[in-house]
């Protein structure tokens, strides 16, 4: 084991193969389970409550700008929710838009208009991925028709100039570069990282891009020159399992937390740096 996997801790345990997380500004965090459930956790980790469950599978999540709703992508329902966490409220978001239906929405992110990209991973081993852009009231366009080897993990940029995009099949992670107007620009290939399936991914304040792999049990750091190293590195698969998305969150904001789509718990790492705020974090107090 690595420096970093050595000194880090089991934040939260007892969910159901946890495949995402999510923070919110107030310090909770929040998570999925592959039976429905939409998990709230206490800042401290010691309090993990079922808060709603859509009876489906739970992918990827995001708060929206305000922080006053959580996008929620289901897998078994082919759809992205909506909740509520104040009322407690889950409702239908969208299914899919220009005649496309969810097969796998897989990853949501907002912009700080308030849009919000999806991930539309397509099926698997056939490349036929895309990202699905939304308005606040659900109504959608196909922003990228692909096709994108299983889109997965979304990611903005500090300026958000470009949107990243985990391709599971490439293996890698594509860029595509947001033009002034909000449409689709050029695509590029932003890293490959061979013999991997990576899953999620989230910048620090300093632009490094962390890529979290579903196999190995890894999570990298792709500099701000393209350069890959390994971060993370657990062989045996006890501490760091199947690791599927990251998200900066802590006092300090410089803790790294993993699901574990493999096991039941939630990772804390003690990164040590500054994470890149998203955009509910930069929210007004």
């Amino acid at each position: 084991m690595n420096e970093l996997l050595k000194t880090s801790e089991i934040f939260a345990d007892g969910l159901d193969h946890p495949e995402c997380i999510a923070v919110h500004p107030d310090g909770t965090f929040w998570a999925g389970g592959e039976g429905g459930q939409i998990y709230k956790i206490s800042a401290d980790g010691k309090q993990v409550e079922e808060a709603a469950n859509t009876g489906g599978f739970i992918l990827g999540l995001a708060f929206n700008p305000d922080a006053e709703w959580l996008a929620v992508c289901d897998l078994n329902n082919h759809c992205v929710w909506k909740y509520i966490p104040e009322s407690n409220e889950l409702v239908l978001f969208a299914e899919g838009c220009d005649d496309h239906k969810f097969n796998i929405p897989n990853y949501p992110a907002f912009d700080k208009d308030g849009n919000l990209y999806v991930s539309e991973s397509g099926a698997f081993r056939e490349i036929r991925g895309k990202i699905l852009k939304f308005n606040s009231e659900g109504v959608g366009k196909i922003w990228h028709d692909g096709p994108l080897n299983f889109a997965n993990g979304l990611a903005l940029d500090e300026h958000q100039e470009y949107l990243y995009v985990v391709c599971s099949w490439l293996p890698g992670v594509e860029r595509i570069k947001i033009n002034d107007d909000g449409s689709a620009g050029r695509r590029s290939v932003y890293c490959t990282l061979p013999e991997t399936v990576p899953d999620g991914i989230a910048f620090d304040g300093e632009g490094n891009l962390l890529v979290s792999c579903y196999a190995p049990n890894r999570i990298y750091k792709i500099a701000a020159d393209q350069t890959a190293a390994v971060l993370v590195d657990d062989w045996e698969a006890h501490t760091l399992s199947n690791p599927t998305n990251i998200a900066f969150g802590g006092k300090n904001f410089d803790q790294l937390f993993a699901a574990n789509l493999g096991r039941w718990h939630i990772l804390k790492m003690n990164y040590g740096k500054k994470g890149l705020p998203l955009v509910s974090h930069n929210r007004s107090k």
